[in-house]
């Protein structure tokens, strides 16, 4: 007999254990899927936890060269390769063990096999480990949670030299003297200064016009110029024509400003983007709709069949973990609201969306950029404010990068904020709390904090905008 569940979650990473944890507390029945080599899901195998503690490792390699400007003698630190990737390892052990304790609780089904839609209600099983699982499950509700992979890009002559992906540089233990990094978002800039960071030369290649380009122009300069200023080299704006071999090196031939330019270095690190991971599913057999490999979805996370929904990166339109948790528990909500003979009335809000680049200086962004807000056709006084000038950051020697908060007109509402600079991951969050119950710069402004600290710096940029709206004076 085929075993039935009220919802089948496919992929067992943050979204889909989200889904799964959620639905079992609401009392539905609940199978979930997993059909990777590991258990553990992208963040914690691949992404977040093994690449930022990988940085820890560079940053505070950097730190200890700086150690002369706050009056320290040491001598020139010596990374040790294996010894950080053994570091890695034992704490991604810990993280993945630990999801897969959760996961087998009993709380739910749990099977070790790759899913294959056969039909709207109907996945079939293959095993991936030695435990028997059924030839198929049927369910009245299904998730598909199955992640990313590392995207290919057609640049000619790439995949004849080699190159490597974010996956392999998590089990390098062998240093190169010269890396070329293609890419400048997030995974690409986190890896080029964790090799910069261990005394490796990087090179960046950026095709758009500037770093991290869906934030306004003053972050990705900001990072830019500090990469410049810490030895790396970045080219942005460029059209890549080729990749060819010469001698031991690999060589990057691209167009810059109508100029051809080229670089060279021992290793290439395609950092240009993930793609869904969900070709093996088969879902048109279910009748889902896919575009450009992308699940469609709405804002209640359900998929043009209704009863299917999708989260985390297999539909986006965000790649972040956080997110992804909230579209799972969205996700599950609304299914077993479904099942209860009821409208689904949970939506995701992204609102408050929050990025994070774990880079030195670190980079957080949270709800709308300037240029989201013209989009939209709102009014804006915006305000910023450096490290340079902020008394903590500056007994820090993190005087790099800036705080900038955005308004709305009409009442000083905040929309968005943006920092490049020291402890920038943890220091966004206090714009996010004033967002998230709709505050104002004068809120903001009136808040008490203690000095010195990093987080008064937001009182500056917040004066500046109340007093802007109120047409008197900002702080002088």
């Amino acid at each position: 007999m085929t075993p039935t569940y009220d919802l089948a979650v496919v992929g067992a990473g943050s979204a889909g254990y989200a889904a799964a944890r959620t639905a079992a507390a609401l009392g539905l029945k609940v199978a979930i899927i997993e059909g990777g080599k590991q258990v553990g899901g992208l963040c914690i195998l691949r992404g977040c936890m093994p690449t930022k503690t990988m940085l820890e490792s560079a940053h505070r390699n950097h730190e200890i060269e700086r150690a002369k400007e706050f009056g320290i003698r040491v001598g020139k630190p010596k990374p040790d390769w294996k010894a950080i990737l053994k570091r890695k390892d034992q704490l991604i052990a810990e993280f993945a063990d630990y999801r897969r304790e959760q996961l087998e609780k009993g709380k739910f089904t749990f099977h070790r096999a790759k899913g294959r839609f056969t039909g709207p209600h109907r996945l079939a099983l293959e095993s991936v480990s030695k435990e028997r699982v059924p030839a198929a499950i049927e369910a009245k509700t299904f998730l598909v949670s199955t992640g990313s992979r590392t995207a290919k890009r057609e640049i000619p002559g790439l995949e004849e030299v080699g190159y490597w992906t974010s996956d392999e540089c998590l089990h390098v233990s062998k240093p190169v003297k010269s890396l070329i990094v293609l890419g400048g978002r997030a995974v690409a800039l986190e890896f080029a200064q964790y090799y910069a960071h261990l005394g490796v030369k990087v090179a960046i290649v950026q095709r758009s016009e500037r770093l991290l380009p869906e934030s306004d122009p003053e972050v990705g300069d900001t990072l830019a110029k500090v990469f410049r200023e810490q030895g790396s080299e970045v080219f942005c704006g460029t059209q890549i024509q080729r990749v060819v071999k010469r001698g031991k090196k690999k060589r990057v031939e691209f167009l810059q400003n109508g100029k051809k330019r080229s670089v060279e270095a021992e290793q290439i690190l395609q950092a240009l983007g993930r793609e869904p991971d969900a070709d093996g599913l088969a879902l048109w057999t279910a009748g889902v709709k896919t575009e450009k490999g992308k699940v469609t979805t709405q804002a209640t996370q359900q998929t043009n069949v209704p009863h299917i929904f999708a989260a985390g990166d297999v539909c986006g339109p965000y790649e972040v973990v956080h997110l992804a948790i909230q579209q799972g528990e969205v996700a599950a909500k609304n299914a077993a609201a479904l099942l209860a003979g009821k409208e689904p009335m949970e939506r995701m809000d992204y609102r408050l969306k929050l990025e994070v680049i774990f880079t030195a200086p670190e980079v957080a962004t949270v709800g709308y950029s300037e240029r989201e807000c013209r989009e939209k056709g709102w009014e804006t006084v915006t305000a910023s404010y450096p490290f340079a000038d902020h008394g903590k950051s500056m007994v820090m020697g993190a005087t790099d990068g800036f705080v900038k908060l955005i308004a709305l007109k009409q009442r000083g509402e905040i929309a968005g904020a943006q920092v490049v600079g020291p402890h920038a991951s943890d220091l966004i969050h206090e714009p996010l709390a004033i967002m998230r119950y709709r505050g104002t710069a004068e809120e903001m402004m009136n808040l008490p904090h203690y000095h010195p600290t990093l987080s008064e710096i937001w009182t500056y940029p917040a004066e500046e905008i109340f007093g802007k709206i109120s047409a008197g004076g900002g702080r002088r």
